[in-house]
This record gives C-alpha cells, sequence and structure tokens, in this order.
C-alpha cells in the first residue's frame, strides 16, 4: 500500500483556550523552561525539543530508573554469533499517527539517520557491517565486533533520542528538519494550534498501544494517558507563572524559580518535589573555531578563573539546591571520580589570571556571549561570566535574547563580525554526563561535534577505548583519563550541579521520576 501524506489541515482548528483550562480534567497544561524551537529531536539537543520528541514518537529501547535499556516498540531480543549480531523483533499492531503501519524498513531508515548524527549512533554505527529489515518486523544488525551497549544506545534518554519514523520522513537529511511531525507515540502534535514562543498542543493519539506488562519509569514500561489533551503554556514572566499555579490555572511547572519556593510549597494545593535525582549540569562551551577561543591555553586559563560557587550561588536558593565541585561526570555515578580535579576546585586568583590570558595570547578580540535571558538559570550564570570576563580585561559583547534564538544562533560558524559567537551557557541534564557513551560535551570529533566544534583526536581514542573497555573496572580508569584530558583540552567547561525541584498541583498523581513526560499522568 502507498504510505498517506500526512495532512496537518485534517485536524480541526479549535478555539483559542483560555488560562482557564486548567481546570478541565481532561486538559493538562505544563509551563516548560522555555519555548519549543526546533521540532526535529535530531536537529537540536534541547530538552524543549527532546521532551517533545517522546511524546510524539516511540523508541524502540525505554530507559528505566535502574536507567537500564528496556524493550519498547520491541517483542523480542536475540543475540548471537558471540554478540556480533542482534536480531529484534517488533511488538504487533505498532501504528503511525497516519494510519500506516510501522515496519522494520521505516526503523532502519530512522536508525541510520539517527546514526549520522548522534554521538552515542555514531560509534553504534561504526560498529555496524550491516543493518538490514528481513520482513516486516525484524531489525537485523551484523557488527564487526561485539557493542555490547547497543540497547543503551538505541534507548538513550539524553538527546539525541534515537526516534522511529516513517521511512519517507528518515530519509531527510540529519542535518535538515523532517517536513513533518508524524510518530507512532502516544501523543500528536496539534499543529494547527502552535502559537510560536505562546502555546504548542498535543493531542491524545487513540492508535496508540502501550506496552502489555512492565512498569512505567522515566521512559520504560507501558505508556498510558490519561488526558485527552496536553498544552504547553510558555509564559517566560515568572510571577505570572507562580500565580497561575497558586491559581490552579496551570498544572505543572516544570522549573519554578528558587525565591518562588518557599511561597508555592506554603500552598496546600501544590506539591513541590525534586523529580530527577542527577538535576542540572551547568557548562560555559566555547565557539573553538574562531577566536580567542581556538587557542587551548585561553580556555585553560577561563577554567582556572571560574569558581562553580558563584554560578551556583547566583541561581538563588539554599546549599541544598546545589553542588560544586563538578566534573565531567555526574556526580555519584559510577564514572564520577576526582582525576585532576584541581583545575576545577584549586585556588582562584584574579590577577594572575589576567596575566595568564596575555601570556596565552589574548589580544583583545571581541568576545560575543550569547546570553539566554528568557531562561532564568541560564540568564543568572551568564551575569556571571560577563563579570567574570570584565574582571580579566576580555572585551565582551553581551548579547541578551530569548532561549529560542540562542539555539537558532548557537549553529552560526561564521566569525562575530558576520553574526557568529564565541561562547554560550546552557544546562544538561546529570544523565546526559552519566559516561563518555552519550555525553555530547565531551566531543573532540570537530566540525562533527556538536555546537562549539572542539577538536581534540586525544578525547577521541580515549572514548573509543571506553567504548570497547572489557569491565566496568577498565571503562572507570579510561573514565578518570578522559576526565584529566578534558581539562586540558577544555571542550567545555562545568561549573556545577542544580538540584531543580518541579511543582504541579496536588490533584495531579502519576508524574514519574525522571525527564518530563505526560503519560501515566492523572488529573483529578
Amino acid at each position: 500500500m502507498k504510505r498517506r501524506t500526512f495532512l496537518t489541515a485534517a485536524t480541526a482548528t479549535l478555539a483559542v483556550p483560555g488560562v482557564s483550562r486548567g481546570a478541565d480534567n481532561k486538559v493538562l497544561t505544563f509551563a516548560p523552561q522555555a519555548d519549543l524551537a526546533v521540532l526535529d529531536p535530531l536537529w537540536t539537543t534541547t530538552y524543549q525539543t527532546r521532551d517533545h520528541g517522546y511524546m510524539v514518537f516511540d523508541t524502540l529501547f525505554g530507559l528505566d530508573a535502574s536507567y537500564r535499556p528496556q524493550p519498547q516498540m520491541l517483542e523480542g531480543i536475540v543475540t548471537e554469533a558471540d554478540g556480533k549480531t542482534w536480531t529484534l523483533t517488533l511488538r504487533d499492531g505498532l501504528l503511525f499517527h497516519d494510519g500506516e503501519k510501522v515496519l522494520a524498513r521505516d526503523c532502519v531508515a530512522s536508525i541510520n539517520r539517527w546514526g549520522k548524527r548522534d554521538t552515542f549512533g555514531q560509534a553504534l554505527m561504526a560498529a555496524t557491517d550491516e543493518l538490514s529489515a528481513p520482513d516486516d518486523r525484524t531489525i537485523r544488525f551484523r557488527l564487526k565486533q561485539p557493542f555490547p551497549l547497543l540497547p543503551h544506545a538505541l534507548g538513550k534518554a539524553p538527546p539525541n533520542m534515537c526516534a522511529m519514523l516513517p521511512e519517507r520522513l528518515a530519509k531527510t537529511d540529519p542535518f535538515t528538519q523532517i517536513p513533518e511531525m508524524v510518530g507512532s507515540g502516544p501523543f500528536t502534535f496539534n499543529a494547527a494550534e502552535r502559537v510560536s514562543g505562546s502555546r504548542v498542543v498535543y493531542n491524545r493519539n487513540p492508535r496508540y498501544v502501550p506496552r502489555s506488562n512492565g512498569t512505567a519509569e522515566w521512559t520504560a514500561g507501558p505508556k498510558v494517558v490519561h488526558v485527552d489533551r496536553v498544552e504547553w503554556r510558555i509564559l517566560p514572566d515568572s510571577a505570572t507563572v507562580s500565580a497561575a499555579m497558586q491559581q490552579g490555572e496551570i498544572d505543572w511547572w516544570l522549573y519554578p524559580d528558587a525565591d518562588l519556593l518557599p511561597l508555592l510549597r506554603s500552598k496546600d494545593n501544590l506539591v513541590v518535589r525534586r523529580m530527577d535525582p542527577n538535576g542540572l549540569i551547568g557548562t560555559m562551551r566555547f565557539n573553538q573555531l574562531q577566536p580567542p577561543f581556538n587557542n587551548p591555553a585561553i580556555r585553560r586559563v577561563i577554567l582556572n578563573a571560574i569558581t562553580q560557587a558563584d554560578y551556583m550561588e547566583a541561581l538563588g536558593g539554599g546549599k541544598d539546591l546545589w553542588r560544586d565541585g563538578i566534573g565531567v561526570f555526574c556526580p555519584n555515578t559510577p564514572m564520577a571520580s576526582g582525576a585532576g580535579m584541581e583545575a576545577i576546585s584549586g585556588p582562584r586568583d584574579l590577577a594572575k589570571s589576567r596575566e595568564a590570558l596575555k601570556a596565552a595570547g589574548y589580544n583583545g578580540e571581541k568576545v560575543v556571549l550569547l546570553a539566554g535571558i528568557s531562561v532564568p538559570i541560564i540568564k543568572a550564570v551568564c551575569e556571571v561570566t560577563a563579570d567574570l570576563f570584565r574582571k580579566l580585561g576580555i572585551n565582551l559583547d553581551f548579547q541578551a535574547m530569548d532561549w529560542a534564538t540562542v539555539v537558532q544562533r548557537r549553529v552560526k560558524t561564521e566569525p562575530v563580525s558576520e553574526g557568529g559567537w564565541s561562547v554560550m551557557h546552557t544546562f544538561w541534564g546529570g544523565l546526559d554526563h552519566f559516561d563518555p557513551a552519550g555525553h555530547v560535551f565531551l566531543r573532540g570529533n570537530g566540525r562533527q561535534a556538536a555546537f562549539g566544534w572542539p577538536d581534540s583526536p586525544r578525547i577521541e581514542e580515549l572514548r573509543n577505548e571506553w567504548l570497547r573497555a572489557p569491565d566496568p573496572a577498565a571503562q572507570k580508569k579510561l573514565a578518570e583519563d578522559l576526565q584529566r584530558q578534558a581539562f586540558q583540552d577544555v571542550p567545555y567547561i562545568p561549573i556545577g550541579q542544580r538540584l531543580n525541584p518541579t511543582v504541579y498541583q496536588k490533584n495531579l498523581s502519576g508524574v514519574l521520576e525522571g525527564i518530563p513526560v505526560f503519560w501515566n499522568v492523572r488529573k483529578g
């Protein structure tokens, strides 16, 4: 049967909902951290796009609360030939939003597209000799060498998720956004009601068949939807969101500002709790294609000048909301260590850093800081960096903009005179810094790396050794070597860990731990 073209025009245009829609037990209203600027979950690493992706698309594996991959779209998994052949069998009854069956060739095309851009996917595809679809429900990997992390790669929750698309969309160049939002996930994207900078709308997918077994945890288990509609409300003003939460007009606010937490905790109708045990890791990212940060000696001076506590204190709240002394791996996870941490925790002397900056070759080049002021935590850390850079004598151009504009600007490789950039800040979920496989900022593959484009052959060599390590002890040793090398090459700088709570109405139940997902949630 010829695949039908999904017609977004077929979605009826509804009246623009008012804030009062939050009182409807079939409508879940959610205030994300920032606007949804990009729809294609492969095209960007922003969390808004990742969270959108999990609503619209499904994945072959999901991640449980112990960070173990579990079958999601799959009915069976068989490994043969000493781990060099993997046969994955799709569950029966999987349908795309346009009514077409999900076929193995759709999944093969989706994996191939994802594997050209995602860091973990690149490693998996480099180990793959052949990826095929012997029949409509069978996906087969023939590997050059064993790759025991295959389920971890296909089920990764950190961006970029391995979303399953129809073959016709999966054939889109991975560096071009797909033109339609057709997935097989538990929600459909309501394109007709999207208002950029204001509202994103999803409808329950009536064709979705959840897994019949397992436990709903993180992105694994049955994805049972209990509401008819989810509305993301883009409300940059925190006071407005806080008032709406108190009045019951918004159901869920992902990350309230720290200074509002005492007020929100005092309200009987609200629940304030830490949803993600790994928190957020703050990062400073350099554009290493352009001066001055194409010079690793200058990057090392900045590393030795920053004080993580300054950044975390700027976010507000008590010491229970943050940690400093953060390396390249998330604290309290297997790869975290103290290797080379004197670069982060050693004595600071701004006068010596100013002299070191000159000695390293800084010649007064203009430094453009992309400051995403619409996200409070990013605005706060950008202001700390601005203050530090000015004290160091850096010729700073502080460019304030909304986060959606930062996402668009940060992919530019041109010099600052042509609209390029020098440095920016973002936060990653702690899970994204769990190990070298999925750690996007811990890559040194130049133009193939994420924005910033660091070039470090030694980091790449150590990462490849880690992927081939025979046991956890060998992985741990290589992770320590990677951290030391990162403090030499400085692909980015960790600036601390934020342990943000979330807040939602007391009449919500089933809010899962981990990333924000909208299945399993009941209202009323």
